[in-house]
């Protein structure tokens, strides 16, 4: 494996996380904690956002208005299976998600479950760190670098991590930050 190769995987946890920080509910409506909601449409689980639009007119609010009024109830039942942790309103033209004001407790839990992902995502780092270690060390036992050349792999492989496992916690102290001050 390259560095370039290496720097990739690591920017693809750190996009991940970020991903994962989207559907995090933060008190704001945020349209992101939709995406994973998946709607029975004529017998193909589909993506709700291709079934209706998905509009935040208020800063807690979330407003969902299908294209084909039929499937009202199917989008409410996707909602309520997704356990995205708010209850749907069918007012029989469109859906409101109303997003209740966080308890300081409730943040507090947001913050150690992100957290969680945050560490989840610097062991991933780490472990593309090993696999290139081993290969480093491999390559190395097979002749095909001197120990200087390891050395100085090694050097460019921490320092790649040190500077991923920065990004990480970057991102998780702005994510830690919007869910503390909303």
């Amino acid at each position: 494996m390259s560095l370039d190769v290496m720097n990739e995987k690591m920017g693809k946890v750190i996009v991940n996380l970020q991903d994962n920080y989207q559907e995090v509910r933060a008190g704001r409506a945020n349209p992101a904690i939709l995406n994973k909601v998946q709607v029975e449409y004529y017998g193909v689980p589909t993506p709700i956002n291709q079934v209706a639009s998905i509009s935040v007119p208020e800063a807690r609010l979330i407003v969902i208005q299908p294209w084909d009024r039929s499937i009202i109830s199917q989008i409410e039942k996707a909602i309520e299976i997704a356990d995205i942790g708010i209850h749907p309103v069918n007012d029989g033209q469109l859906i409101r998600l109303v997003f209740p004001e966080l308890t300081e407790e409730r943040r507090k839990e947001i913050v150690k479950d992100i957290k969680k992902l945050a560490e989840e995502a610097k062991v991933a780092v780490r472990n593309v760190r090993r696999d290139e270690m081993d290969e480093a060390k491999a390559k190395l036992k097979n002749n095909e670098i001197s120990e200087d050349e390891e050395r100085d792999l090694e050097d460019k492989i921490q320092k790649a991590t040190d500077s991923n496992i920065a990004k990480i916690d970057d991102v998780f102290a702005k994510k830690e930050a919007e869910i503390m001050t909303v």
